[in-house]
């Protein structure tokens, strides 16, 4: 294979992430412990470059690159940019938090860039090679980060479980992968697609690997009855961590999806479809239903990210350009509202306290009203009530799976996300009808109060005009 400087400029964001987690490790040995904010400042360099990067490089054409094992296309761009500004504002959120707890080390950055770069790999892959790289890649840096505080034994046991769950799933979706690759005698995308249409193809072993392949998919959306590390990885780990694994990760579960069964397995539709409408229900049920009796907020979260995985399913599953547009847009959609609800639950939290219980939030109109405006608009755009965008996507997904004559599984959809709206307004009636429990002033800094401003009037912005946000994903399938 003749090497040639072209097939590195379809990977440069990839390399240039790469060589920014290994400065960050180097500068980060001398510098003292005042200067961190330098490996800080160094990251977020490197985030917003990379995508000044994404963007220059970016054809608009398919590239398929080093004999067909890494793929560029708009899906690849539009997602890499969308993770590069969530993990950014992510890092923002972070740093008074890691202050204050005595966590704020270079190791928090060098782990979250290997985080991006393992996300990076995965919306790239053109193969089951690649994808599971990027995908071990992703998954061992998030098991030290959810142990990174080493005096919190919670977190130690959150870590510990997710390492040993993660373990089995990798491990059955590698089983999978074998199986295909011994039906259709090639690990590609493409290949694959080609051999699944033989009809010599042994037909049982296929259907058997696209179980475990779907099982392994499931367990990295934290999809029911897969979602047994969610809860407890969310509350374990410290917030400004379960603040980066809920949101940014599932846009590269996403993308998971999109390579894997709509590249790779798209023949198989009929098979994978039925397995994704019941993992959809579950998700949706157990998610809405269990979140209600929650009394901690990041566990309620939890269980609502498992909730908002079914809406996500269901756009794939619908197996329509539309469906995958739909799926897109709220994957990118959910990371924003997950990234501004931890948002604030850091915004609350100060040095020797956790505002992790729902009574934290009792009467924050009082003390902060615009952060608890803030709040309000991402409730209500998780809930999905109009004019916020959360409204939007789960409208846009809704509406993919009527299409295709699946009125019944929209009708569930819409059953649920009812439920579902009760513990969110919940949270609306504590901040405003609700006396304060804790009159202590907010204390973040200027540039998190800001970035969380913006965030949350961008639920606003979006809902009013979604169009900005659907064109673009609605060009990664056109």
């Amino acid at each position: 294979m003749q090497f040639e400087l072209s097939t590195l400029i379809p990977v440069l964001p990839e390399i240039f992430i790469l060589s920014a987690a290994c400065l960050v490790l180097v500068v980060d040995l001398f510098l003292k412990e005042e200067q961190r904010v330098i490996s800080y400042g160094i990251t977020q360099a490197s985030l917003l470059l990379a995508i000044g990067i994404t963007a220059v490089t970016a054809t608009g054409e398919t590239q398929v690159v080093f004999d067909g094992s890494v793929i560029r296309d708009t899906m690849s761009d539009v997602l890499k940019i969308a993770i590069f500004i969530i993990t950014a504002g992510a890092f923002l959120y972070a740093k008074d938090y890691l202050r204050d707890r005595d966590i704020f080390k270079g190791e928090f950055y060098v782990l979250g860039l290997f985080t991006v770069l393992g996300m990076m790999v995965m919306v790239s892959a053109n193969t089951f090679l690649t994808i599971y790289l990027g995908l071990e890649l992703l998954t061992l840096s998030m098991y030290a980060l959810v142990a990174f505080n080493r005096d919190s034994v919670i977190g130690s046991e959150a870590a510990m479980k997710y390492f040993v769950l993660g373990a089995l799933a990798s491990g059955m979706l590698l089983y999978g992968i074998s199986m295909i690759y011994g039906a259709t005698g090639s690990i590609e995308f493409s290949a694959v697609s080609q051999g699944l249409a033989n009809p010599e193809a042994n037909k049982m072993v296929l259907i058997f690997g696209l179980v475990f392949v779907v099982i392994g998919l499931a367990f990295k959306f934290g999809a029911v009855p897969f979602h047994m590390w969610v809860p407890d990885v969310y509350h374990g780990a410290p917030t400004a961590v379960t603040l980066f694994i809920g949101s940014t990760p599932k846009i590269a579960a996403f993308a998971l999806a999109m390579r894997m069964l709509v590249d790779g397995m798209g023949t198989l539709h009929g098979d994978w479809q039925g397995m994704l409408v019941i993992l959809a229900i579950l998700s949706m049920g157990i998610g809405n239903v269990v979140a209600i009796a929650q009394a901690n907020i990041k566990r309620m979260l939890a269980y609502s990210t498992i909730s908002h995985v079914g809406f996500i399913l269901l756009g794939i599953l619908a197996g329509t350009s539309k469906g995958y547009t739909a799926a897109m847009f709220y994957s990118i959609v959910y990371a924003l509202m997950a990234l501004g609800g931890f948002g604030i639950v850091m915004l609350l939290s100060r040095r020797g306290f956790e505002a992790e219980n729902l009574e934290d939030y009792k009467g924050l109109n009082e003390r902060s009203p615009w952060f608890a405006a803030m709040m309000l608009l991402l409730m209500f755009s998780m809930a999905g009530v109009p004019p916020t965008v959360g409204f939007f996507a789960k409208m846009f997904v809704l509406e993919a799976v009527v299409s295709v004559d699946m009125t019944w599984l929209a009708l569930v959809g819409v059953f649920f996300s009812i439920i579902g709206a009760f513990y969110y307004l919940r949270i609306v009636k504590l901040m405003y009808f609700d006396k304060p429990v804790d009159d202590t002033p907010l204390t973040a800094g200027l540039d998190a109060q800001v970035v969380l401003s913006v965030n949350g009037l961008s639920m606003l912005a979006l809902g009013m005009f979604p169009a900005s946000l659907l064109s673009v994903c609605a060009a990664a399938f056109s």
